[in-house]
């Protein structure tokens, strides 16, 4: 089965041969403006829930851990997500304040990595975001925290047709 499985794999697409074009020099000073200018894109393109992406956390030990997250806002706090604090994301990020984001839009070939340092942000933000979730429900929510990642760097990478792929980082 393994022989046959990488056979598979190895005979899947990688992406599609439209790719958008993407010129480094081009891009603007910071990257939360080239950020939005990409998801704008996405959605122009139909990328389902272009705002998720994948977080990862690790405990005071290391022990990594992944899980998909939304994006919900970027102002001069950093990227904004939000969990329990109880959950294991919470508990992780309590031990150790430190994630990655991986925002990932196959249809363009488009990844952007975003990482550093995570801050909680105020019981009043992270009571607004509980009400304003679609499923919400009138209780408030006291486990419900609002965080920021503050990005010590981010980094953009554009698939290439020809297997020559585009990256282009901040370093913050």
């Amino acid at each position: 089965m393994s022989e046959s499985l990488r056979r598979m794999l190895r005979a899947l697409p990688d992406f599609p041969a439209d790719l958008p074009a993407f010129d480094p020099a081009s891009a603007p000073a910071g990257p939360a403006a080239l950020f939005v200018q990409w998801l704008h894109e996405a959605l122009a393109a139909g990328v389902p829930q272009p705002h998720a992406f994948s977080l990862a956390t690790a405990d005071a030990e290391g022990n990594l851990s992944s899980r998909m997250l939304i994006l919900k806002n970027i102002d001069d706090e950093g990227w904004h997500f939000a969990t329990a604090t109880t959950s294991r994301k919470g508990r992780e990020l309590a031990a150790n304040p430190r994630a990655a984001m991986n925002f990932y839009w196959s249809r363009l070939g488009r990844q952007v990595r975003v990482s550093g340092t995570v801050a909680l942000l105020s019981a009043e933000a992270s009571a607004a975001d509980w009400a304003e979730r679609p499923a919400a429900d009138e209780s408030a929510n006291p486990s419900w925290q609002l965080y920021a990642l503050r990005p010590t760097e981010v980094e953009f990478w554009q698939a290439g047709a020809d297997r020559n792929h585009i990256r282009h980082r901040y370093s913050l």
